[in-house]
């Protein structure tokens, strides 16, 4: 734990509002930014993957394919609690499909889905990820009708 802030640089306080303004900038879609708000070491639980993945670079390439999927993707927090380092987040996302994802071409299909997320910090930084998704409802959006 980073203690350049004192003792209360890990309150719930603070870790709700740095989760906030983290989504706040993915929305906004300046991944630089984003991913100065990650640990260097910073680890992602990805569902469907047998290990971790490390570091921000790995953390961009999913956000960029996310982003170049969905370029006017809206961000709405519909809860999120905090608890020492963690902070859980049910999150909704809604945009339009312009650009392939996940192998499939741009639909022009509105999109809206839901991931339950949690988070560890360290400082005043995000440490660690556990991302829970919506796939399956996310891809029938996209393949419904489609012939995919």
């Amino acid at each position: 734990m980073t203690r350049r802030y004192g003792f209360y640089c890990t309150t719930p306080e603070k870790n709700l509002a740095l989760m906030r303004t983290a989504y706040e900038t993915l929305q906004s879609g300046d991944l630089d930014a984003s991913a100065t708000m990650l640990t260097e070491d910073f680890i992602a639980n990805v569902p469907g993957m047998p290990d971790p993945l490390y570091g921000r670079e790995v953390w961009k390439l999913g956000a960029r394919a996310m982003l170049k999927g969905f370029p006017d993707l809206r961000i709405q927090v519909e809860d999120m609690f905090g608890v020492d380092d963690k902070v859980a987040v049910r999150v909704r996302f809604r945009g339009t499909h312009q650009g392939t994802f996940q192998g499939i071409r741009a639909t022009q299909r509105p999109v809206d889905f839901r991931s339950i997320e949690l988070y560890r910090l360290e400082g005043d930084k995000i440490a660690e990820e556990w991302v829970a998704p919506d796939m399956m409802s996310l891809m029938q959006q996209l393949s419904a009708g489609s012939g995919h």
